[in-house]
């Protein structure tokens, strides 16, 4: 059994993550949520460079209009400007746990030396390091940001 007091970020986080870009729309990010059962969703560029993070009561908070009017705007405006804590690879547990705490949410980005996006840490992460459920084999970052590409299909408007 690991001791928590000793575990890293690099540890304990989720490698594989589902991003959209900053150009996608709110309904396709919850789209992309529901079919890849996600929480949280990063919002980053083709670098790998971190907007924010979007959850579902992000998305449900800010929803007006139907699909069309949904569809004309970026997610990238639903982050902008909102305080987004990170943490880094080196980081332990107990910090990560801490900034989770301090800001009041359930998953913070890991960022590498190129402050780029490496993992999530989520509450899940922190009870399965607490419960001595750690990944057997560190794998490397995977990053899907085009797995759950939709195109959405809107209603025509008649010519008038």
């Amino acid at each position: 059994m690991n001791d928590i007091t000793v575990l890293t970020v690099a540890q304990i986080m989720s490698r594989t993550l589902v991003a959209v870009p900053p150009d996608e729309s709110p309904l396709l990010a919850w789209e992309i949520m529901r079919r890849a059962d996600v929480h949280h969703l990063p919002v980053v560029d083709d670098t790998g460079r971190l907007y924010g993070v979007l959850t579902r009561e992000d998305l449900a908070a800010h929803w007006s209009g139907g699909p069309m009017e949904q569809s004309h705007v970026h997610v990238r405006a639903l982050v902008a400007g909102r305080r987004c804590p990170r943490t880094t690879l080196g980081a332990s547990l107990a910090d990560a746990a801490a900034a989770m705490v301090g800001a009041g949410v359930n998953a913070i980005p890991v960022l590498n030396d190129s402050a780029r996006l490496a993992g999530m840490v989520t509450v899940t992460d922190v009870l399965r390091a607490v419960a001595g459920l750690l990944p057997e084999r560190q794998e490397p970052p995977e990053l899907m940001t085009g797995m759950f590409r939709l195109v959405p299909v809107l209603p025509r408007v008649p010519a008038r």
